[in-house]
């Protein structure tokens, strides 16, 4: 929670930048949603307060472990929706920063100028970037809970595919006394949990990119090749 409230105190300033630059009612909505979602945190907060409470009543009895377990559980839970919400937001922030950028681009082109490099454009993408850095940066703790709780759900030892195995002689006699983990752990593939929709989203804003990354380096070229024309001619 410290973490948490610490993020929230760099995301406001933060989306002031973004809305400085992003001009339409489309960006000033998305910004807006972005941040009421931060207010989420009071509830996240009394529900972190009343385990701590709770947690302290548990301590030295014989159903501690399972009882702190499954309200550990129980309280990462609520954290689901929270961060659900906030990577939602944040595609949808994406979303409206490309299309900013495409629209100015393309005003660009249509003028016969250069794609835009202008300092709005940079103070764009590094406050989006910023913004990305404290939502990572809120979700490592959550993220490590989870992954801890999805692997060992009884908060006791278990064989996971690809992670750990309690093996028995007879199982290493098997592999001719071989201490290698992988033939005793195996290998999970492990889903990136994106949709159909989420993944060509993805793709497409990555040619986008690196059709206007293919423009700028064309105009480049252009000056690039002009300016040595000159100068041989001048030599």
């Amino acid at each position: 929670m410290e973490q948490l409230l610490a993020n929230r105190e760099k995301v406001e300033p933060v989306s002031e930048q973004l809305l400085d630059v992003l001009d339409d009612a489309q960006g000033k909505q998305a910004v807006g949603e972005l941040v009421s979602q931060w207010q989420g945190l009071k509830a996240l907060q009394q529900a972190s307060d009343a385990y701590t409470e709770a947690a302290d009543l548990h301590l030295g009895t014989p159903e501690a472990i399972e009882t702190a377990n499954r309200t550990q559980h129980e309280l990462r839970a609520k954290f689901d929706p929270f961060f659900q919400q906030l990577h939602t937001g944040l595609k949808q922030l994406d979303k409206v920063v490309r299309q900013h950028e495409k629209a100015r681009a393309e005003e660009a082109r249509q003028a016969g100028k250069r794609t835009p490099t202008d300092r709005n454009a940079r103070r764009l993408k590094e406050a989006l970037e910023e913004l990305h850095k404290e939502v990572r940066s809120a979700e490592a703790y959550y993220q490590h809970i989870h992954w801890l709780q999805e692997r060992f759900p009884n908060a006791e030892y278990e064989d996971v595919t690809g992670l750990c195995k309690l093996a028995t002689p007879e199982e290493v006699k098997e592999q001719d006394y071989s201490l290698n983990p992988g033939r005793y752990v195996g290998v999970v593939i492990e889903e990136d949990g994106k949709t159909e929709e989420e993944f060509l989203s993805e793709i497409t804003a990555m040619n986008e990119a690196l059709s206007e990354l293919q423009h700028s380096a064309n105009d480049l070229s252009k000056i690039i090749l002009a300016n040595m024309t000159a100068m041989t001619e001048g030599t």
